[in-house]
């Protein structure tokens, strides 16, 4: 028996599944100023007849990291950075605390330089000084050595309690990346494991005692524990949380546009031939880009409870939420109460709903039929142009989906599926302004949650060896040991696999081999004086993203 919690941005949704089969529900209204309360009262609604000790796992989205970095509420962030020559490090500053240290190693591991321990020592003594608390600390080829950054993390841990090490936080080479994905990192850290702290202690106290899992930006999971380390893997899970429970309500095996359309935002993303496309390379995380590899999705300021307001004669709609509809006791009308007007969609107080429009219309003399109308349509042909958009920025680089990369893809969705409380009155007229069939499961609701219940756990992991050197290093695993000459690339490969789902186990995630896939493998000669001197080596694999059970519908 599972449990998925979704903190969206109007409703908070949580569902037990059993077997395949949504066997409790519940829906509150999301608390921004306390998104613990929010997470409190759903998961009580949802245990009111569920017997919490037959909970085998808990799955939660959260949009507390997403929120802090959006409205400013991060902690002060002390980096320190080394590039070696080459390169300006000053030209990636992110937070007025960068520093830019001595030291260099180079793209093989090689120390080129040692860092300077005179500086080293006054650096960190007045970063200290300073009561900065958390840290992040970059090297630009750490990925391959270290050293450096762990030497640096060691001393300022004399004042920090917290610091993020660029080399910990993925294997992919991109120094401008990791700069920023650090810096995040340790900018909600502190934020971040308050609210892992007041969950774990919540789940208890509702004497739930099965793992807690976090949804990450890739559409999978990662443990409660490890997410305290990387918090910032947890941005954007409320999309993924919307991939994943279209991809357990429906059977894609096409080209397809995702809409989630929620009381405040519509999310959207693309599928190719039946397969999320994902941000290989890493999303921008406010106007940096980072290394956290996450689906391809876009947000736009438009959903159910959308205010309606007048503008130089045209109607808007919003992208600010003051409140709920006013079907459901709002003070404002909303697109929802527009579409209540219009006969598409009937919910709560529908004389309320009318009685709004008709109010707004009479303000700016106009017809309320007409307002109604211009508000839909408005909305509409935001949610259109929007997908239009995305589709030409995914189909302008290559395309990149948690399964592969497809070459030469153009992609062409011939269907739109359709998710969130306002789904059936939006299908209909989607369906007309974009040309496409539309679908709408039959849990759309509630898809989020179902998402997010069912969402496997998912890891990366990169190999590297230089047998000239006798060196295999690990980054996201700090594993740096040897190997010998005779090191192979079949090796390296079986290596990676076993030492992926070695470190889940560790965790309490029991994941099949066959739910691995092996995303790259190559090995290049060295040459020397007298022929061959060794291999380079890498070898990236994952845990591929996906569903853990069948969702049933009968």
């Amino acid at each position: 028996m599972r449990i998925g919690i979704d903190v969206g941005g109007t409703h908070t949704d949580a569902v037990v599944v059993d077997g395949g089969r949504v066997v409790a529900s519940a829906k509150v209204s999301t608390d921004h100023l306390n998104l613990l309360f929010s997470v409190q009262s759903a998961l009580k609604a949802v245990l009111a007849d569920v017997d919490p000790k037959a909970v085998s796992r808990l799955n939660l989205s959260t949009t507390l990291s997403t929120n802090a970095i959006v409205e400013g509420r991060t902690e002060d962030v002390g980096v320190l950075v080394s590039a070696g020559p080459g390169i300006d490090p000053d030209d990636y500053q992110v937070g007025p605390y960068y520093y830019t240290v001595s030291g260099s190693i180079d793209h093989r591991g090689e120390e080129i330089s040692p860092p300077d321990e005179i500086e080293m020592d006054a650096l960190v003594r007045n970063c200290c000084e300073t009561g900065l608390k958390v840290y992040a600390v970059v090297g630009k080829f750490s990925t391959r050595n270290p050293a450096h950054e762990s030497m640096f993390a060691d001393r300022l841990m004399a004042c920090a309690d917290f610091v993020s090490q660029g080399h910990r936080i993925s294997g992919q080479l991109n120094f401008p990346r990791r700069i920023a994905t650090a810096y995040y990192n340790s900018a909600v850290w502190r934020i971040y494991n308050k609210f892992a702290d007041a969950i774990e202690q919540s789940v208890r106290e509702y004497g739930i005692y099965a793992p807690v899992h976090i949804l990450k930006a890739d559409g999978g999971t990662m443990p409660l524990a490890i997410s305290r380390e990387h918090p910032v893997e947890s941005i954007l899970s409320g999309p993924a949380a919307s991939v994943m429970g279209i991809i357990a309500l429906c059977d894609i095996r096409q080209d397809s546009v995702i809409l989630d359309i929620g009381g405040t935002t519509t999310d959207i993303a693309i599928f190719a031939s039946g397969s999320p496309v994902i941000e290989n390379d890493g999303i921008e995380v406010g106007s940096y880009p980072t290394l956290v590899r996450a689906l391809r999705t876009r947000s736009i300021g438009i959903g159910g409870d959308s205010r309606l307001h007048v503008q130089a004669g045209a109607v808007r709609v919003g992208p600010e939420r003051i409140g709920p509809c006013m079907a459901a006791g709002g003070k404002q009308p909303t697109l929802i109460d527009a579409l209540i007007y219009k006969g598409l969609a009937d919910f709560g107080d529908t004389e309320a709903s009318k009685e709004g429009i008709r109010s707004l219309a009479t303000l700016w003399d106009m017809f309320p039929d007409a307002l109604a109308d211009a508000a839909i349509e408005t909305a509409v042909n935001a949610i259109a142009r929007a997908v239009e958009g995305l589709l030409e920025e995914v189909n302008s680089r290559p395309v990149y989906t948690i399964m592969e990369l497809i070459e030469g893809a153009k992609l062409e969705p011939s269907r739109i599926y359709i998710m969130g409380g306002p789904a059936k009155a939006f299908s209909s007229l989607l369906a007309k302004a974009m040309q496409r069939r539309v679908e709408v499961p039959e849990q759309h609701a509630i898809a989020n949650a179902i998402g997010a219940a069912l969402t496997r756990t998912t890891f990366e992991l990169e190999l590297f060896a230089d047998t000239e050197k006798g060196i295999r290093f690990i980054p996201t695993l700090g594993i740096r040991d040897s190997v010998t000459r005779g090191y192979m690339l079949e090796h390296a490969r079986k290596d990676a696999v076993s030492m992926l789902l070695a470190h889940l186990g560790e965790q309490g995630v029991a994941v099949p081999e066959g739910n691995v896939d092996v995303l790259e493998a190559s090995s290049f000669n060295m040459v020397g004086d007298y022929g061959t001197v060794g291999r380079n080596i890498r070898v990236k694999c994952q845990v591929r993203p996906g569903v853990a059970q069948e969702f049933r519908h009968d």
